[in-house]
């Protein structure tokens, strides 16, 4: 008999960045991806850009329109085998949960070559559920070990969240299940005693974010597709990895809609940041550092090559904001970069004086 733990999904209404404008993702749930509408046509000419790895994660980005033609090509697959001859060329792009699946769908096609992505995930459902549940319990089990550190009366609230979301991960009831983002709101219903409960709780909260979703979690992931359809299930494979403009500093904390303020991102690394301030988002992921240097690096390549015609200034704009946003974490080096800042402020006037004689 099936049940059903946390839920984790990512918003079937997403769309890629082909035909809308994203911009800094808010987490409605566990594993949802969202987009409010804020303004984020200054950072239009980015998106130009092809084969950019992520500053999060340093994995390659795939364009909205390329996602769009490969997405009509898995609609007219039959099977496992020929979904996965569609997506053995793009497993450069594709995230490590993700990429881990390919090859045990690839494996699955081997012996199954007309079988379905569903069968597959249907095989694994029962040992993966249970070893999600573990996943989830360890989690918890860390949230209850900071509680020790606050009241006991304080700590006698935190055991009674964690307490009722083992309860429900263990009912077996389709209908009582609960999200991640549910059990971290509740938290807050926890009024602390003092200024130091609060950065406890505050920590409990950032621990609670380790609960596994279908982005970090092969078991998630099994789980929640495997009721889905097998162009849903081959399409989820590359749809975390289209890419986004990211709010360095967030919208919602005043951070500006230009360009010095906008990076190109994973739609999975944006929803994953949500409005985490970004010297946090680094504790969490330390290699965040050397990936913007990575990004960095093909922009300015980018910059040499043309296509970035006006945006020359981007590079020192972008590690001002990032240093400022990092507390001092990235740093990016430009000594490798030709223009000066002086030099790039006057092409960017030139190229928009040109642009503007050219009308």
């Amino acid at each position: 008999m099936r049940i059903n733990p946390i839920s984790f999904s990512i918003n079937n209404s997403y769309k890629p960045v082909a035909t809308f404008q994203p911009h800094k993702m808010s987490r409605t749930d566990s594993d949802t991806i969202t987009f409010t509408g804020n303004n984020t046509s200054a950072g239009n000419v980015l998106k130009k850009l092809r084969d950019i790895v992520c500053p999060y994660t340093g994995i390659k980005m795939i364009s909205g329109s390329s996602l769009n033609s490969i997405e009509k090509r898995i609609d007219k697959s039959q099977n496992i085998s020929t979904g996965v001859k569609i997506l053995s060329g793009y497993t450069d792009y594709m995230q490590k949960t993700e990429k881990r699946m390919f090859n045990t769908f690839k494996k699955y096609s081997e012996t199954n070559p007309q079988g379905k992505f569903g069968d597959c995930l249907n095989k694994l459902y029962d040992n993966a559920l249970a070893k999600l549940k573990i996943e989830e319990f360890l989690v918890l089990d860390k949230v209850d070990k900071i509680s020790l550190s606050l009241s006991p009366q304080t700590a006698l609230g935190v055991r009674s969240k964690t307490t009722r979301c083992r309860q429900v991960i263990l009912a077996n009831k389709a209908e009582d299940t609960f999200k991640r983002k549910t059990f971290i709101t509740s938290l807050d219903e926890i009024v602390p005693a003092n200024i130091n409960e609060q950065k406890i709780l505050e920590q409990m909260k950032d621990q609670a974010l380790f609960l596994p979703t279908s982005g970090s979690s092969e078991n998630a992931f099994i789980v929640k597709y495997a009721r889905r359809s097998e162009q849903e299930i081959a399409k989820r494979m590359l749809r975390a990895s289209v890419a986004t403009i990211e709010h360095v500093k967030p919208d919602s904390l005043g951070g500006a809609n230009t360009l010095g303020n906008f990076m190109l991102v994973s739609a999975q690394a944006n929803s994953r940041r949500a409005n985490m301030p970004l010297e946090k988002y680094i504790q969490r992921y330390p290699d965040i550092p050397s990936y913007c240097q990575m990004y960095i690096n093909q922009i300015i390549s980018s910059i040499y090559k043309g296509k970035l015609g006006g945006c020359e200034t981007y590079p020192y704009k972008i590690k001002k904001t990032l240093e400022n946003e990092s507390n001092g974490q990235i740093v990016l080096n430009l000594s490798k970069y030709k223009y000066t800042e002086a030099q790039t402020e006057k092409m960017v006037r030139q190229y928009y004086s040109k642009q503007h004689s050219r009308r």
